[in-house]
């Protein structure tokens, strides 16, 4: 009984940390990616419905987002959605494709993504932390049903160590997602055209 209850708690913190990777890939960095669209719904017929099961959405190149909705009539409000969304980009409809620019990543935009990447982070962490609460408690049930007091303290060192992994595995992801917004900055600046030195006009 103990294991089952570890072994819940662990995969229960494993989906905190995909659901972390889920809410970060929906965060605009300067780069083109269907993911962008996860969290955004659509009220279509009074549900609110996933914009990717309404539409087929696209990238021809890694700055655009194509959005094809297979009702027609839906287009007004999914583009509404959109507006509603806070990914801050307004979309251009031409009657039979929704097209999002993205624009390129800025300082002040890394600011805002890394503000943001910090806070599903410890939204990430809490839900570790209120898992090894809930898995500490069902130990601790036990001890009225046969397990020592001994054997409770050490199923509950076994749900902290598993707690100290995954909460390192946030600041992992939350590292690898920064330094990402860094290289996109640093590309953006090699990219960029050099200033002309040594101009000289007659």
């Amino acid at each position: 009984m103990p294991q089952s209850v570890k072994k819940n708690a662990e995969e229960r913190m494993e989906k905190a940390i995909l659901s972390l990777k889920r809410d970060l890939a929906t965060l605009r960095a300067g780069r083109a990616s269907t993911s962008l669209l996860d969290r955004i719904q659509v009220e279509y017929y009074g549900a609110p419905t996933p914009l990717n099961q309404l539409a087929n959405i696209s990238t021809p190149d890694s700055r655009t987002l194509l959005i094809q909705p297979w009702d027609k009539t839906s287009m007004s409000d999914i583009e509404r959605a959109i507006m509603k969304s806070d990914i801050g980009i307004t979309p251009a409809n031409d009657g039979t494709i929704i097209r999002l620019s993205i624009p390129p990543l800025t300082e002040e935009r890394r600011g805002e993504l890394v503000k943001f990447t910090k806070k599903f982070g410890e939204e990430a962490k809490v839900a570790i932390r209120n898992i090894r609460r809930d898995a500490n408690d069902d130990i601790k049930k036990m001890e009225k049903n046969g397990i020592s007091e001994d054997e409770s303290h050490g199923h509950q060192e076994d749900i902290q160590k598993s707690t100290d992994k995954f909460i390192a595995e946030v600041d992992k992801v939350l590292l690898s997602k920064e330094r990402d917004y860094g290289s996109i900055m640093k590309f953006k600046r090699l990219q960029a055209p050099p200033f002309m030195v040594g101009f000289v006009s007659f």
